[in-house]
């Protein structure tokens, strides 16, 4: 047919539009990854720096790192796997709630409905962490190709 150039050039057309915004989105994702990891990196220095300046650590202290950590290693997850780790999300939620629970009994000794109510809201997330790894180990997700042919990194409960 006439028209077999225009629909060959249409499709050159489409491939170069489709490798163009996969790499604008790719460069997006890993600026944004990058970023977000110098930041989680950043917050925990200054945050062990303010401890060794104090010349202490305390229980708060310590939990505000492990939440960094948790992040961090969310970051490095995400990075390798392009899946978002949902317990890692739910254990920083916990990790919080538990340094504001410590924080509460520490400085205000007086044990009230705050308390009851942070307990009854950490018993909800290792509710869901239950959940979330019967449902991943019942309905388990095929396993999808990465980056460079590589396979999941990552058992289906943590995503």
């Amino acid at each position: 047919m006439k028209l077999d150039w225009a629909e060959r050039l249409r499709e050159r057309m489409h491939g170069c539009a489709e490798s163009l915004g996969n790499l604008l989105v790719e460069g997006f994702h890993y600026l944004a990854l990058f970023a977000i990891g110098g930041s989680v990196f950043w917050s925990a220095a200054v945050a062990f720096g303010e401890m060794m300046g104090k010349g202490h650590a305390s229980i708060d202290d310590i939990l505000l790192l492990f939440i960094y950590l948790e992040l961090g290693a969310m970051v490095g997850i995400y990075f390798k796997t392009n899946h978002m780790p949902v317990r890692f999300l739910i254990y920083v939620a916990m990790t919080a709630l538990t340094r504001l629970m410590i924080a509460d009994i520490q400085h205000n000794h007086v044990p009230d409905d705050g308390i009851i109510l942070v307990s009854v809201a950490l018993l909800l997330l290792a509710l869901a962490i239950l959940v979330v790894r019967y449902a991943s180990s019942r309905f388990p997700s095929p396993a999808s190709p990465q980056r460079g042919g590589e396979r999941d990194l990552i058992s289906d409960d943590e995503r």
